[in-house]
Parts: C-alpha cells; structure tokens; sequence
C-alpha cells in the first residue's frame, strides 16, 4: 500500500496533474483509491461504458483498438478520461501485461475534481484532444 505521500509524488508525476498545487495534489491523492491486479486484467473494453479514471502506479498495460496494439502504457501513465469527459463510449481496451499497481478515481471522483479545481478542466480538455481518435 502507497503512504500518503508517496500516493501524492506519483499523481504529481501524471502529466494531467503536474502543475497542481500540494493541497490540490493531497486532495486527489485521498480521493485515489489503490488496486493490485495481475498480468492479463482488462481495465477497459472497447465500445463498454467508462466510470473510472485509473492511473497506473507500477506495472504496465496494452492499449488496442480494432485488435491492434496502439501504445504500451507504464508507470505514470493514465486512462478513462475519454469516456468520463465526453459520456462517449470507451475507444481503446487497455490490459495489463504485468502485474500492476493502480490509482482509481471513479466517475464521481473525477467529476468533483473537474468542478473543484478549475485549472484542471483545461489540462482534462488538452488530454483529450491529443488522444481522441481520429475518425
């Protein structure tokens, strides 16, 4: 299990999160819970509903669309904000290839996030835009 401040250190070095502040960072740090899961756990299937934003802590994970592989993701990486921002359906499945440590926020979480920090909307609204996939 994470302590507090290390939870805080790894969701600062999320790019989406780089520029908040510390209070900002504890907050979503508490509202972040810890998950484990093995090699070959799906966080995602393509076309299914989203209702979590996982942040991947250690460990690694596939992203495939249409059954191809997109991008490797690693620690530091992030996920799910696609389909929580736009109520879209997810675009990618995304399995772990090694055993992982995850951070969570669910869609009420993350929502609150939006609504209570303000200069994160504008970093949500910059990820999307670079990861929307082309149709």
């Amino acid at each position: 299990m994470l302590r507090k401040n290390a939870k805080v250190e790894l969701i600062a070095a999320v790019p989406l999160f780089a520029q908040c502040s510390k209070r900002e960072l504890a907050e979503i740090a508490s509202l972040a819970d810890e998950l484990f899961l093995p090699a070959g756990r799906r966080l995602t299937a393509e076309g299914g509903s989203g209702h979590e934003f996982v942040v991947i802590a250690a460990g690694a994970a596939e992203v495939k669309r249409g059954g191809r592989v997109l991008t490797r993701l690693g620690a530091g990486d992030f996920l799910g904000e696609i389909a929580l921002v736009t109520g879209r359906p997810r675009t990618a499945t995304v399995t772990t290839t090694e055993p992982s440590r995850l951070l969570v926020l669910g869609a009420r979480e993350f929502r609150r996030l939006l609504r209570d920090l303000p200069g994160l909307q504008l970093k949500v609204l910059d990820a999307l835009g670079e990861r929307l996939p082309q149709e």
